[in-house]
C-alpha cells in the first residue's frame, strides 16, 4: 500500500542503501554485529569539468551529517517497512530477531568519527572522515555520509573556484530553480562554506543567518509592458518600495537604449530623496561588452558606486572569460579594466549548483581495520593499483615549508608521528617508485589534520560557524601554492603514505594474492 511522502521516513535512518540493511542483518545472524571496526571516507581524484579540472577539494558537509547521524534512530515506523519487506517467494526478508535488535540498539550514538574539519583544503586518498565501532552501525551510516559529504564537498569546491577567478568580487548562488530538488538547500550550504557571500534561496539562507539576495525578473518590467505601461514605470515602481536596495534588471527591452537609461532615470529620482540605488543586473547579451557600457554609462550620470550583477550560466571558466575580455574593452571606452572588474557582482546559478562538467565527488566508504584481540589491518586488492585503498587506523598530516606553503600530506599508520623525525620518508601511495626523503629543517611545521568531532555518541567539537569556515578556507588557500590553485592544468599536490604505511600495505597485498588470509572457522571469522 502506497503511503503518502513521509521526510522522516524518506530523510531518517532509512536514508541508506538496502545493500547495507540485508549485509548488516547478515552480520546479526553470524553474531558479528557489535565487532568493533574501521571504514575510511575519502576521495580518489579530484573534480574534472572537462575543459578545466580542480587541483584542491574544499571540506564541507560534515555538520549537517554529524546532526543528522545524531537524531537518526529505528523507530516503529522504520522497522514496520522492513517487517513487511517480502522477497521473491513472498517470504519476509528481515527476521524478528534482528529487527528486535535494531529497535534496542539501531541508532550511532556508539560510533566514534574523526575527520577534517569543514573548510580545509584537501585532496585524493586521505581520509576526510574515519568512522569508528560496531559493525552493523558503521556500516548503515554509509550511505547517508557519503551522499552528504560528497555533496557539499563538490559544490564548495566548484564555489571556491568560481570566488577565485572573479577576483574575490561579490558571488550571489541563484540556483535553485534548476538544482536537483532539495539538493539546493544542501548546494547553498557548500556554496557558502565554498566562497559564494550570499544565496537567492531564502529558508536557508535565513536559517544560515545571511540574508537572501536578489532583484527582479523580466515578467515584472513585461506583465507592466502588458498593462499599458512602460519600463520605466516598472523601474519606478520597483524603487519606491525598495528605495535602498534597488538593483534593476535591465535587458527586457534593449539594455543599452532602454534599461539603462531607464535605471539612470529611476536613479536620479532615488538619489533626489535621499537614497543611494545599488545598480543595475544584466542577463543576456555580450555581458563583457555590456559591462563595459553599463560602467560608462552610470558614471558619466554620476553613479559612480552603482554595481553591475551579471547572470545567465555563470561558472569559472566564461567568469575568466568576461574578465579577459574587459582588459581588452575598457581602454576603447577611456576606462581601465578595474573600473569594470571591481563594480561587477555574479550571480551564479546552474553550473554552481549542479557542478557544472563533475556532477559527483567519487568519495567512497571503505573498511579498513577490524578489531579481534588486537586491530587487524584491512584491504580492498583492485585490478587497478591507484584504487587500492590504505589499510588500517590512521593519521593525516600536513607539511608546510619554510615558506609556510602547504608541501604534502601525509597519511600514517594511527600512533606514528613525523613531527618526532629529523628526515621524513614520503612515499607515492601507489607507485613505491616515487619517494622523496625531507628534513625538518626545510619543512619546520607539522599540523595533523583530524580532529575527533564524536566520541562514542558524544560530539567533542564545538562546530564553527560558516563565517569561521570561510576564514579556514581562506587561510588554506592563501598556504596553497599558486599552481595547484590555477584554473587549467594545475599543480599536483602530493599526497604520500609514510613507510610504516607502506610496508603494512604491501604486506596485505601479498597475503591477499597468496590467498594466506585468515580462514574461517564455523561460520564466524577468526
Amino acid at each position: 500500500m502506497l503511503r503518502k511522502f513521509d521526510q522522516n521516513i524518506t530523510e531518517g535512518i532509512l536514508f541508506t542503501d538496502q545493500y547495507e540493511l540485508v549485509m548488516s542483518q547478515l552480520y546479526f545472524n553470524l553474531g558479528l554485529q557489535d565487532k568493533h571496526v574501521v571504514f575510511d571516507h575519502f576521495f580518489r581524484k579530484y573534480p574534472d569539468y572537462g575543459s578545466h579540472k580542480a587541483g584542491y577539494c574544499i571540506n564541507a558537509g560534515l555538520e549537517w551529517f554529524i546532526d543528522w547521524m545524531q537524531n537518526a534512530r529505528f523507530r516503529n515506523e522504520e522497522l514496520e517497512f522492513l517487517r513487511n519487506h517480502k522477497n521473491s517467494k513472498g517470504e519476509r526478508i528481515f527476521k524478528d530477531d534482528f529487527l528486535n535488535w535494531l529497535k534496542s540498539n539501531g541508532n550511532f550514538q556508539s560510533l566514534t568519527i574523526r575527520a577534517v574539519p569543514e573548510g580545509r583544503c584537501v585532496h585524493p586518498n586521505e581520509p576526510l572522515t574515519i568512522v569508528e565501532g560496531p559493525l552493523v552501525v558503521a556500516q548503515i551510516v554509509e550511505t547517508a555520509l557519503l551522499n552528504q559529504i560528497n555533496f557539499q564537498t563538490l559544490i564548495a569546491t566548484k564555489a571556491s573556484r568560481i570566488k577565485e577567478i572573479c577576483r574575490n568580487q561579490p558571488v550571489l548562488e541563484f540556483g535553485a530553480r534548476r538544482a536537483q530538488d532539495r539538493g539546493a538547500i544542501a548546494a547553498v550550504r557548500g556554496a557558502l562554506i565554498g566562497g559564494a557571500d550570499f544565496s537567492s534561496n531564502a529558508g536557508i539562507s535565513y536559517l544560515l543567518g545571511y540574508p537572501p539576495k536578489g532583484t527582479h525578473a523580466h515578467s515584472m518590467v513585461q506583465l507592466f509592458l502588458s498593462l499599458g505601461m512602460s519600463e520605466l514605470e516598472a523601474f519606478q515602481a520597483f524603487a519606491d518600495l525598495y528605495p535602498d536596495d534597488c538593483i534593476l534588471l535591465v535587458d527586457t527591452i534593449n539594455t543599452l537604449e532602454s534599461g539603462i537609461p531607464n535605471a539612470i532615470k529611476t536613479f536620479e529620482k532615488l538619489k533626489a530623496k535621499g537614497h543611494a540605488p545599488q545598480g543595475i543586473r544584466l542577463d543576456s547579451g555580450d555581458l563583457a561588452y555590456l559591462s563595459v557600457k553599463a560602467v560608462k554609462m552610470l558614471n558619466q550620470a554620476g553613479f559612480t558606486e552603482a554595481r553591475v550583477v551579471l547572470s545567465n550560466e555563470l561558472d569559472e571558466m566564461n567568469i575568466w572569460q568576461i574578465i579577459t575580455q574587459i582588459g581588452e574593452e575598457a581602454p576603447k571606452e577611456g576606462l581601465t579594466p578595474d573600473e569594470i572588474i571591481t563594480r561587477l557582482v555574479y550571480g551564479v546559478g546552474t553550473r554552481l549548483v549542479t557542478s557544472e562538467g563533475e556532477a559527483a565527488l567519487g568519495g567512497v566508504y571503505k573498511l579498513v581495520a577490524v578489531e579481534n584481540n588486537g586491530w587487524i589491518p584491512v584491504i580492498k586488492i583492485s585490478e587497478s593499483v591507484e584504487k587500492i585503498p590504505n589499510p588500517g587506523q590512521k593519521e593525516l598530516f600536513r607539511i608546510y615549508d619554510n615558506s609556510g606553503k602547504a608541501n604534502a600530506d601525509l597519511v600514517t599508520l594511527k600512533g606514528e608521528n613525523p613531527g618526532q623525525l629529523n628526515q621524513i620518508q614520503l612515499i607515492h601511495h601507489s607507485d613505491q617508485n616515487k619517494s622523496r626523503t625531507i628534513n625538518r629543517k626545510d619543512y619546520p611545521e607539522i599540523e595533523s589534520l583530524l580532529q575527533t568531532i564524536v566520541e562514542n555518541g558524544n560530539t567533542k567539537y564545538e562546530f564553527p560557524d560558516i563565517e569561521e569556515i570561510r576564514k579556514t578556507r581562506d587561510m588554506d588557500l592563501r598556504r596553497l601554492d599558486a599552481g595547484v590553485r590555477r584554473l587549467i592544468n594545475p599543480h599536483t599536490y602530493h599526497v604520500s603514505i609514510s613507510p610504516g604505511m607502506f610496508l603494512e600495505k604491501q604486506k596485505l597485498q601479498e597475503e591477499m594474492k597468496s590467498h594466506s588470509a585468515p580462514p574461517y572457522k564455523g561460520g564466524i571469522p577468526l
